[in-house]
């Protein structure tokens, strides 16, 4: 199409079909701005595959709180010899009577990678109780263990940060609505999602006692507010960055996280259990 039949259809076009173009305009934009990060996350690469470093970032989060898309976002323009995304699915019966860490200690990252894993050993903290995927003792062990086994990770070395993307209950309800409206989207929308809102307290005591156990000073968690998806990208994006201190870094840059909707697991902490004074329940 010439640009200027574009500005005709433009011209003719109903309410709907501006908005839409309004919203690819936004995204475009969104996209513009996060470029100069994406670069820097290209030279943090270059000084891990250099100094021959490894790094491990999980991303969790409940269902429809943005964990893809801010992982496509951190490896859009990354070189892919030097990083991968691990989402394993269901353990195999061999895998069931290994040590539990046993599958993901085997994706774990060489000398100068990054392995991401969207969604991690963290199961067992939250989605496996919940829906009786392990017994009250498996969950138990993993939360009395796992700290000293992060605690291991970083004495050997291993660059280490977990994310973990907090969406509002009004907001994932919204997102299952267009995951089951969507034709392109529909595949993302299981039996499980739909019991997430029914459930949704239970997550939210679960996703406080995964906060209160196991965030350290070792291995701390950083939780990022993702109601607005490109605002939860950045900030996903400068938490990495600030976690290395690579070559070459861009200083024009502002690598400043956004206190807003970027929270230090001990601050969440501290939020869930003033709500729980005031309101008496948690609300995040």
């Amino acid at each position: 199409m010439e640009y200027q039949a574009f500005l005709e259809e433009l011209e003719q076009g109903d309410d709907d079909f501006k908005q839409l173009i309004y919203r690819r305009y936004c995204r475009y934009l969104d996209d513009i701005s996060l470029r100069p990060y994406q670069a820097e996350l290209i030279k943090l690469q270059d000084h891990l595959e250099s100094e021959q470093q490894k790094m491990i970032i999980l991303v969790e989060g409940r269902d429809a709180a943005g964990k893809g898309g801010s992982l496509r976002r951190i490896t859009r323009y990354m070189n892919e010899k030097h990083y991968r995304v691990v989402a394993l699915g269901k353990p195999s019966n061999v895998q069931l009577s290994q040590w539990y860490f046993q599958r993901y200690v085997e994706q774990f990252p060489r000398g100068g990678e990054i392995v991401l894993f969207d969604r991690s050993w963290y199961n067992r903290a939250m989605v496996e109780p919940i829906f009786d995927f392990c017994t009250q003792k498996q969950y138990s062990t993993f939360m009395k263990t796992v700290s000293q086994f992060e605690d291991d990770l970083v004495e050997h070395g291993i660059i280490f940060h977990k994310i973990y993307f907090s969406v509002s209950k009004e907001v994932q309800a919204k997102r299952f609505n267009d995951r089951e409206t969507n034709q392109l989207k529909k595949w993302k929308l299981s039996e499980i999602d739909v019991q997430m809102q029914e459930r949704w307290d239970e997550f939210t005591e679960m996703k406080y006692q995964m906060l209160k156990q196991t965030h350290s000073h070792t291995s701390p968690w950083a939780v990022i507010r993702s109601n607005e998806k490109h605002r939860a990208h950045m900030n996903a994006v400068k938490s990495i960055l600030n976690k290395v201190d690579y070559a070459n870094r861009n200083m024009s840059l502002d690598y400043t996280v956004d206190s807003d909707i970027y929270y230090s697991g001990a601050h969440e902490i501290e939020l869930m259990e003033n709500q729980l004074r005031e309101k008496g329940k948690f609300i995040v």
